[in-house]
């Protein structure tokens, strides 16, 4: 997917706690917890709640929230379509595991059942 680099530079300079309330409010009002909001960025970034929570206090970039991250070997089986965009071909690193932790809240959201979620053949 051709992205230009404005929008790459653009999210790689937002910061994850200006995103992560987004998150907690999308999750809420579909009647998930924030807890399961955790349990799914944990699994994905290996972070624990205090480690979210530092992350988030500290204003780090997604750029350094990522850099820190200890991406979980089954990210790459999230797959399909979130915000236009098909996660597979997203050819920008970055822009990959951003729309990675997205398509994860969003399948949280929509009800789907956690070991689904956290794809663990």
């Amino acid at each position: 997917m051709n992205v230009s680099d404005t929008h790459n530079k653009r999210m790689a300079s937002m910061t994850f706690g200006s995103v992560y309330p987004h998150y907690v409010t999308k999750v809420v009002r579909k009647g998930k917890t924030v807890e399961e909001l955790h349990q799914v960025i944990t699994w994905l970034t290996g972070f624990d709640d205090a480690k979210i929570q530092e992350l988030i206090e500290a204003k780090v970039t997604f750029e350094t929230f990522f850099a820190e991250a200890n991406l979980h070997p089954n990210a790459s089986l999230i797959t399909g379509l979130i915000c236009g965009y098909r996660i597979e071909e997203i050819e920008n690193p970055l822009m990959q595991k951003v729309r990675y932790l997205d398509k994860l809240v969003d399948e949280l959201a929509n009800g789907r059942k956690m070991e689904k979620i956290l794809r663990n053949p």
